[in-house]
């Protein structure tokens, strides 16, 4: 709730502040004789291309991440955010969409250069000014304990303890201590904070965390608990949970780790988001296109699929079971069929196998095209897939993974794909020693997911059909 109520006033004091400058900009480039209005227009007319412009910004800032990450950021980080995203928007403003209509050509170069700049400068500071304003208002807020981010710590020794006391001398940090988590077994002996505020054991953080509505998670272990770090992780992977930990002095100078200071304390942010918004934007965008032109054309070879699964064997063409997505949100997955119906009746759910009996004589060819995945473009359509990210598996599967597979769970941090680095890497599954291959190229997918990554994987997966290399 927090969250949002962040990302709406933001939103409204930009709107504010952007129909401000165009109100500013209008009067400094035709009122003070820097450009030629060819007629009086009152304030009331300017209002409506304003609002528009402004809704350009609104959506400039949102595709590039300008709302994301609000809370109680650097006023000087996020005024060179500003600085970069507006240059960005004023040279797409200008020179793609209004250049032909103000007139201007090779002999008024110069001056459209200079009422470029005068707009983007009078755009940067408005919105700079708004975004001061609001970042100031958040740290009094801070100051005063009001709108705090609730916090865990997960530990109850010295370092724990240390982390408690720092947070409580400089409230702009932004966070409130609800509670200790204890590790299981923990001495109550070795317990040096306030036992009233251990409030349960690690092994119940994520139920905890969810009733509690925490938004901050700081691990906290000493030195001989650090084996119980790869457990905790696993337990603690939630949607808009912020996961940080106390480093070592050997995690520090490893240069691996991205290590914020909170008033001297050095703490490492765990699970970062390596994708940029836009990046966001555009691979959702290419889910949607593409999916779209492979979709229309392939209409007729899918009937014709479809009415030789039909002839061959008995059965629905389309082959419907559910999987888990992203964030373990179920969803319903759709593929051609490739086994006989029924086929795992009497088995239960079972990994495929080289030369599966349960496969049809027809199915064995689609699956070596790919061609049984057509109907999952649907899938990404709807938005519970995307064309690259990691198999989607089954409930069932996917319980007796995250107990076997450390850190199984942080692959569902992203879109289940229809193809995807493990998939291009390695084989289908056929036993636990497959999927915990799988699990280390999907978990280094998701720790470096970029646009360029997903081209990569779209064509390797073109040259693997093209090859016909599917299982």
């Amino acid at each position: 709730m927090e969250k949002a109520r962040e990302i709406i006033s933001t939103i409204i004091s930009d709107l504010i502040f952007l129909i401000l400058a165009w109100y500013i900009f209008y009067y400094v480039r035709f009122e003070l004789g820097l450009g030629s209005a060819p007629a009086t227009i009152g304030p009331y007319s300017l209002f409506i291309p304003g609002l528009v412009i402004s809704i350009f910004w609104i959506a400039i800032f949102g595709i590039f991440g300008l709302y994301r990450h609000l809370y109680l950021i650097s006023r000087f980080d996020e005024m060179i955010r500003v600085a970069k995203i507006t240059i960005i928007g004023t040279l797409i403003l200008f020179f793609l969409l209004f250049i032909d209509s103000l007139g201007w050509t090779s002999d008024n170069l110069h001056q459209a250069k200079w009422v470029t700049l005068m707009y983007w400068l009078i755009v940067f500071t408005c919105v700079s000014t708004s975004r001061f304003i609001l970042r100031t208002i958040q740290k009094h807020r801070a100051l005063k304990g009001k709108g705090l981010h609730r916090a865990f710590i997960v530990g109850t020794g010295p370092a724990a303890k240390s982390v408690h006391d720092n947070l409580n001398r400089h409230r702009t940090s932004g966070m409130n201590v609800v509670g200790f988590l204890r590790l299981n077994g923990a001495d109550p002996e070795r317990i040096e904070v306030d036992k009233e505020m251990v409030i349960g054991n690690v092994e119940d953080i994520k139920s905890l965390v969810l009733k509690n509505k925490v938004q901050e998670v700081i691990v906290a272990l000493e030195q001989d608990e650090r084996d119980y770090l790869i457990s905790i992780l696993d337990q603690i992977d939630i949607p808009d949970v912020f996961v940080k930990i106390l480093p070592d002095f050997h995690q520090m100078i490893t240069g691996l780790n991205q290590t914020n200071q909170i008033f001297g304390l050095p703490l490492i942010d765990v699970i970062p988001d390596p994708m940029p918004t836009w990046e966001k934007f555009i691979k959702r965008l290419m889910d949607i296109v593409l999916s779209l032109i492979i979709l229309i054309p392939a209409i007729p070879l899918m009937l014709l699929i479809t009415l030789l699964i039909r002839l061959t064997s008995p059965g629905p063409a389309v082959f419907k079971q559910k999987r888990v997505g992203k964030y373990d949100r179920p969803f319903t997955m759709y593929k051609f069929r490739t086994m006989f119906i029924d086929a795992e009746k009497e088995s239960g759910p079972v990994w495929a196998t080289d030369n599966d009996p349960r496969i049809t004589p027809v199915g064995y060819w689609l699956r070596k095209l790919r061609l049984d995945e057509l109907p999952q473009f649907y899938n990404v359509l709807k938005g519970d897939m995307s064309l690259v990210g990691p198999r989607p598996e089954r409930p069932y599967f996917v319980e007796q993974f995250k107990k076997n597979i450390p850190l199984y769970s942080r692959r569902l941090r992203v879109r289940p794909g229809i193809t995807g680095w493990a998939q291009v890497k390695w084989k289908y599954d056929e036993n636990l020693e497959d999927v915990k291959e799988k699990t280390k190229y999907d978990l280094f997918y998701v720790e470096n997911i970029s646009l360029k990554m997903d081209f990569k994987i779209l064509i390797n997966t073109i040259m693997t059909v093209l090859k016909g290399k599917g299982q």
